[in-house]
């Protein structure tokens, strides 16, 4: 097999790139806030909303810059998260069961107690129920980017559990999306989308390598998806289904690998340009005339202890009683305080939850901007706590060592050692 000496591994590149990518989404969405808030408000907002047309939906009606925002370079951002998980369940750090267990564990407890938690708040008043995914789902590279201000203080293991329960998050967020949030199926389309879908896996089995067969492939299956009431954005994951990997266990990424071609040159484009503008373009919020009663509201009330508290109990919570239990070993080179931080950083919904929370109250542009005030509170209360707790937080007495050890383990995208210490006696 051809490898290219220079070619990185995909995570050692998607930690560094989601590190920069994440303050880069922070710093877009604080602009539109401001922007929000100050006289040019009403053009931002006429900007974002602008019709640019065509009509490929009758339901949708036609495009705007917001539609193909959502509904359009998110399915891209969607298909990057597809390749992520397919990479890490074949080759990489979820690729035994062993590995998966812990991550498993604490992303399933991290969507249940904030759901359960929401559902408290706001559940009991009329309209409300369905948006109990919203405060469900982890921003990575939010986290990731709050991680990188703490410099050589984050631990890589720290790093890497984030990464992986963020992939399993994605995982039950996609889930969330195609099984609760589906509008009106249109079965004609549906079956055009299975179609084109099992033609991708037939040019697979077919040992077809080139990405623009895919890529044209993608583009008419996210449109047939559109057409069909399933939400656009997951023909990108089952899109990167299909795309042919080749595995490359504890070595850097192949050259004539499909999936890691396509990895690679997506990262920067999602990390750099989509999410960003994603973030702009929904967290303009006007809070220029909030007032305490809108925003102890039980909808952003509920959103807010969902990321804030429901995220730190369910995955704290999960991590220490794997531990106690046997489950699970501790993760090395971190200290319960430093997990319990990373823990608080699971709380930054931001991203998948503005985009849960635009598909949880479609039409409903009050709802929308009480659940964006929801997230924003629940996300920088928890990104600042978080911080705070890692930055003080007393290292691990084997944090320079293990360190070392690390970075020899991300070199390639095999998991070439353990990076949990033993279950105490």
């Amino acid at each position: 097999m051809t490898r290219n000496p220079t070619r990185r591994s995909a995570l050692r590149d998607f930690l560094e790139s989601e590190s920069a990518g994440g303050m880069l989404l922070i710093f877009a969405a604080a602009l539109a806030m401001l922007i929000a808030n100050s006289a040019l408000g009403e053009t931002y907002h006429h900007a974002i909303h602008a019709v640019t047309g065509p009509v490929l939906s009758d339901k949708l009606g036609p495009m705007t810059v917001h539609l193909w925002i959502n509904d359009g370079l998110m399915a891209v951002f969607f298909l990057l998260v597809g390749l992520e998980i397919k990479r890490e369940f074949v080759d990489g750090r979820l690729a035994s069961w062993d590995r998966r267990r812990l991550p498993f564990i604490a992303a399933a407890a991290g969507m249940a107690v904030p759901a359960v938690l929401y559902m408290v708040f706001a559940g009991s008043t009329p309209g409300l129920a369905q948006g109990w995914a919203i405060p469900a789902a982890t921003d990575i590279a939010f986290a990731i980017g709050v991680l990188a201000l703490l410099g050589q203080r984050a631990p890589t293991s720290l790093k890497l559990f984030l990464v992986t329960v963020a992939i399993v998050d994605d995982m039950g967020a996609v889930a969330i999306i195609a099984l609760f949030y589906t509008a009106k199926i249109n079965l004609l389309a549906l079956a055009a989308a299975g179609a084109l879908f099992a033609v991708m896996f037939v040019c697979n089995r077919m040992g077809v390598k080139s990405l623009i067969v895919y890529l044209l492939l993608f583009a008419a299956l996210w449109y047939a998806m559109l057409l069909s009431g399933v939400h656009a954005t997951i023909a990108g994951v089952l899109a990167a289904m299909a795309i042919p990997f080749e595995r490359t266990p504890g070595a850097t990424d192949s050259q004539t690998s499909p999936l890691h071609r396509l990895e690679h040159a997506l990262h920067p484009w999602v990390a750099f340009a989509i999410v960003p503008l994603f973030g702009f373009a929904n967290a303009g919020v006007d809070i220029s005339g909030l007032t305490a009663e809108q925003i102890f509201a039980p909808l952003p009330l509920g959103i807010a202890a969902g990321l804030f508290l429901g995220k730190q109990i369910g995955i704290f919570g999960s991590v220490w009683l794997s531990v106690k239990w046997g489950i699970a070993g501790k993760l090395r080179g971190a200290t319960w305080l430093q997990i319990y931080g990373v823990s608080l950083l699971c709380g930054i919904g931001f991203t998948m939850s503005l985009f849960i929370g635009g598909l949880a109250f479609p039409g409903d542009p009050l709802l929308i901007e009480e659940a964006k005030i929801g997230i924003l509170m629940g996300s920088l209360v928890a990104a600042l706590a978080g911080y705070a707790v890692l930055r003080f937080a007393p290292l691990h007495p084997q944090h320079g060592a293990v360190e070392a050890d690390c970075d020899d383990e991300i070199v390639g995208d095999g998991d070439v050692r353990d990076t949990s210490e033993p279950i105490p006696a």
